[in-house]
């Protein structure tokens, strides 16, 4: 005999009985009214270290502990475990799967999907993150350095195969660095113009980031951060909230890393879209060079620098690639557009943190 608690399912009364179990009941008794339940037909719920049985269709219940339960009835116990351990290995199969599509397959396709995203759908999605990280990232207050750098991005957008407009200014960051978004807007921050020692360094910069936008490396970048559900979310607008986590992503978009073959793709088609503007490509090897030698200091700039090419091939290696690949050429800006790039931006700007860039 095994005492249990049985409760009615009609009062709040709880009563102890002695349950037996043969011949595939259990047997028990409740103010000399005699009980028998077929132990096959019983639910049963285990809920910590007790189980609760019933019958289907019968508020009345038996409480008792599942070490009890199992010495009742050890081939339903053996079947609630087996049940269990399905479900958990399921459910670890379940996980797996997930990981391996998140982590191994949109890595994999994001490639094959950003060629396959319609452009409109980009653009959309580039207004959208140009609008929000517009609120972090102020435009620089110098309309003549402004347009310079305008002009030298509608080069390049007519010696690309890009089927996007090519839009770049300056902005106010915390950070030396260029990143693209989206549809094509490229942004450069102050301190990587400050950096810049030549025209024909920055000419490099905003070429490497012309080159993402004309291959896609964007569009690879997203879908490798939000996946399939979120991008067409974002992009149509649906009602899972996939849309919020992409404007969030939007305020953050410099956390998007593109990976080593997109940027080593990215220094090469640069240069050949400068050579096919006919400028010089001579600036970005030495631009390198200068970042790999400020990032070995010390203090906040250094930081900062450290952290752009931390994500990015071997800057010495990049900088002896990109010599190799450079061809000689007029510099992208006149001596007064020159003047004008690096006069467009205030001297002195509000502190605010930023998170770091990824261009």
């Amino acid at each position: 005999m095994i005492q249990a608690r049985f409760h009615d399912g009609r009062t709040a009364a709880a009563h102890t009985v002695d349950v037996a179990a043969a011949d595939g009941t259990l047997s028990f008794a409740v103010a000399g009214e005699p009980f028998a339940w077929p132990i096959a037909d019983l639910d049963v719920e285990e809920l910590g270290d007790r189980a609760r049985l019933a019958r289907p269709g019968d508020a009345a219940r038996l409480i008792l502990s599942i070490k009890d339960w199992r010495t009742l009835a050890p081939s339903r116990g053996r079947r609630l475990r087996r049940r269990e351990l399905r479900l958990i290995a399921g459910l670890t199969l379940a996980a797996a799967a997930v990981c391996a599509v998140v982590f191994i397959g949109v890595p994999v396709a994001s490639g094959p999907l950003a060629r396959a995203t319609p452009a409109a759908y980009e653009r959309r999605m580039g207004e959208s993150f140009e609008a929000q990280i517009g609120l972090a990232f102020k435009p620089c207050a110098g309309a003549a350095g402004q347009q310079a750098l305008q002009r030298l991005a509608g080069r390049l957008e007519q010696a690309s195969d890009s089927p996007f407009e090519l839009r770049a200014r300056a902005v106010q960051a915390s950070m030396a660095n260029a990143f693209a978004l989206p549809g094509g807007a490229i942004l450069v921050t102050d301190d990587l113009i400050e950096m810049a020692e030549s025209p024909d360094e920055l000419a490099a910069v905003l070429a490497h980031e012309a080159a993402h936008v004309e291959r896609r490396h964007v569009m690879q970048a997203v879908w490798r951060s939000l996946g399939l559900g979120l991008i067409l979310d974002a992009v149509v607008g649906g009602g899972t909230g996939a849309g919020q986590q992409a404007v969030l992503l939007a305020g953050s978009i410099t956390d998007l890393r593109y990976s080593r073959k997109a940027e080593l793709e990215a220094d090469s088609r640069g240069q050949a879209l400068l050579n096919r503007a006919g400028l010089s490509s001579a600036g970005m090897g030495p631009f390198f060079r200068r970042l790999a030698e400020a990032a070995e200091g010390e203090g906040p700039k250094a930081a900062a620098v450290r952290e752009l090419i931390s994500t990015h091939p071997d800057t010495a290696r990049r900088a002896a690639l990109s010599d190799a690949r450079a061809r000689p050429g007029p510099p992208a800006f006149t001596s007064a557009e020159w003047a004008a790039i690096k006069a467009a931006c205030p001297a002195e700007k509000p502190r605010r943190r930023l998170l770091p860039g990824f261009g």
